[in-house]
């Protein structure tokens, strides 16, 4: 079996203690696809403890060279990443759409610079609901020691130049940072999660435990004689409480970290004489695990993601079980053939200068997709049969953002907190489309298709558009007192907004009071009811009939219809008997007796599940005008 020359001992132990903690992520990761803690700060202890060993051993020799120290980090880190990088780069680059790919290059730029903490801080990271769709989001920690691999090595050695205390040092920067990590924990969680500064404590946790292993002979002697079985069997039994008991509900790091952290300095302080760590920690096949951990965490959580994207869906266990096993298989693969012959072997030099650039290259890769909002005209884009659609709301907002006019009143700007356009950039208004999300959506083809008229759109996300909404006080104003707006369009999401009524009131009697302040002076009003929501994803659809799925874009209309009619028959009775109100009945163009669909004529006309893209607000604008050639009156 191959030693770890880079480490001044080599000790079996520690490489099952690292066994540990990569299966014990692997499987969380597996078994529940959500980020998991505990392995990682098995890892960053160890970490601290090796990396420690090194610069104190060295120090007290007189032989520390940051050029050797930092060159042995290249070489130990960057071959496995750059070709994980490199992995997951091609392979999205053939499977991901515009908005995954582009948010694939910012995760690729983060690692390749080791700043992924920062990034899904930013993000929210493994607190958010898009996490297991962030291939790269387990770089995280990555990026918290290598920020610390290039910290403490600098601020030990000016520490050791100016003759102060390491170990004083060293304890003291970790109380610091552990107490940092307490009294942000409720209030920052998820910076306290990220931030380097609440996290540095477990890898010092190890520093320390460094610390005193090589200048404290003589007391661990006397220790270890006595209670090294102890030690490790309590180390652990803390590591098997943290399992049980931690979860991503619990405030973490906070106290709890305690558990891993502690539990690992106790089993590598028992020494590879305990019992534990002797039959238990250096079996063959915990060993062999440990020489492959750091590519198998590479591995793991991309392929786990990747299978989640394109099953649009959680994956069933088979395909999680295949995919683990496909994640050893190139762990042990990439360590046989990729980190083993650029860690050990001759012209170390060449070989640091070669990665350091590949992996300045991979930076400014993932960094060019990021700005070139993921290659829109890739394969990707374009292999399916729904070969026009984009999904997520980053294209629709960029077409209409350039398309349109924000309005030019900074009150309306800051009351339609969704969106506030005019199509012509003047105040002759002659349609105002008012509404929610769902108004944003029907206004950019309408907009678009009636090129010669100035429309305008007032939607409040969330929001009911009723007199009696606050939020839609100065809109409601705005349009009654401007005489050029001859037309008006209602939308919303009914099947959730009209459960924002009042207490005391009915959404009949509310519309009822708005149509009748709309109506005068000779406006014309129109009620949309709304288009079909659907059980799934479109992303479901977009790959439909591609090489990884058979799936359909339909689905039983009843679907849609349950939630359907406990609203049209309210809009059909307000319109009633006014004759200048329309119901204007959109959902008839995506649903037929039977199914509805989200795809026409080979156009994806959703963007998620609820909301059209911009062909579907085409095709819905089109579709009204041919039925209402009023519109151009």
């Amino acid at each position: 079996m191959t030693k770890d020359l880079t480490y001044p001992k080599y000790r079996a132990d520690i490489d099952g203690l690292r066994a540990i903690a990569v299966l014990s992520v692997v499987l969380y990761h597996a078994i529940r696809l959500e980020g998991g803690f505990i392995g990682v700060d098995i890892f960053f202890v160890i970490s601290g403890y090796l990396i420690s060993t090194i610069v104190f051993s060295n120090l007290e020799r007189n032989s520390f060279s940051f050029i050797e120290f930092y060159s042995r980090r290249i070489k130990r880190i960057f071959p496995a990443l750059i070709l994980v990088l490199i992995a997951v780069y091609t392979f999205g680059w053939f499977v991901l759409l515009g908005d995954e790919y582009k948010q694939l290059g910012k995760q690729i730029a983060g690692g390749a610079g080791f700043i992924s903490n920062f990034i899904l801080w930013n993000e929210s990271g493994y607190f958010d609901n898009a996490a297991v769709t962030k291939p790269l989001l387990h770089l995280w920690s990555l990026g918290i020691e290598e920020q610390f691999y290039i910290i403490w090595p600098l601020l030990l050695w000016f520490t050791w130049k100016q003759r102060l205390n390491l170990l004083v040092i060293t304890i003291s920067l970790a109380v610091i940072s552990f107490s940092l990590n307490i009294i942000y924990i409720q209030a920052e969680p998820v910076a306290t999660f990220y931030s380097p500064q609440t996290r540095f404590w477990e890898l010092m946790v190890g520093s320390t435990l460094a610390y005193i292993m090589i200048n404290n002979q003589n007391l661990l002697i006397n220790i270890k004689q006595r209670y090294t079985n102890a030690l490790s069997l309590l180390g652990i039994g803390l590591i098997i409480i943290g399992f049980l008991f931690i979860t991503e509900k619990k405030y973490f790091p906070g106290w709890w970290a305690l558990l891993p952290t502690l539990g690992t300095m106790l089993i590598i302080f028992a020494g590879s004489g305990a019992w534990f760590n002797r039959v238990i920690l250096t079996n063959r096949t915990l060993v062999w695990f440990g020489l492959i951990s750091y590519p198998l965490y590479l591995w793991h959580w991309p392929l786990l993601s990747f299978a989640r994207i394109l099953e649009y869906q959680r994956p069933s266990f088979e395909i999680r079980f295949i995919v683990v096993l496909i994640s050893i298989l190139l762990a042990w693969l990439t360590y046989q053939f990729v980190e083993k012959p650029m860690r050990f072997g001759s012209r170390g030099k060449i070989k640091t200068n070669a990665l350091l650039i590949l992996m300045i290259i991979m930076g400014f890769i993932g960094y060019h997709c990021y700005k070139s909002d993921g290659f829109m005209y890739r394969s990707a884009t374009n292999r399916l049969i729904l070969n026009k659609g984009e999904i997520g709301n980053a294209l629709f907002d960029k077409y209409q953002n350039e398309k349109f006019n924000l309005c030019m009143s900074l009150d309306l700007q800051k009351e339609a907190t969704l969106g506030c356009f005019h199509s012509k950039n003047n105040e002759r208004i002659k349609i105002a489309i008012i509404g929610d999300s769902h108004a944003a959506h029907l206004y950019l083809g309408l907009a678009e298709e009636l090129e010669d008229i100035n429309v305008a759109s007032y939607s409040v996300e969330g929001s009911l558009p009723i007199l009696s909404n606050k939020r839609f006080e100065k809109i409601f104003e705005y349009i009654i007192n401007n005489k050029s707006v001859t037309t008006i369009i209602i939308s919303a999401y009914w099947s959730k907004s009209f459960k924002q009524i009042p207490k005391g009131s009915s959404m009949e009697a509310e519309l009822n009071e708005t149509l009748d302040s709309l109506i005068k002076e000779n406006r014309f009003v129109y009620i949309t009811d709304d288009v079909p929501k659907f059980s799934f994803s479109p992303k479901k659809c977009k790959y439909a009939d591609s090489i990884f799925h058979k799936d359909s874009c339909e689905e039983n209309s009843n679907y849609f219809y349950k939630k359907y009619r406990d609203y049209i028959s309210i809009l059909e009775a307000v319109v009633k008997n006014r004759t200048n109100v329309k119901l204007l009945k959109t959902s008839k163009y995506f649903c037929d007796e039977k199914n509805c669909t989200m795809a026409k004529d080979g156009l994806l006309h959703y963007r998620d599940n609820t909301h059209l893209s911009i062909n579907g607000s085409k095709y819905l604008a089109k579709s009204i005008i041919a039925e209402n050639p009023e519109f151009f009156d």
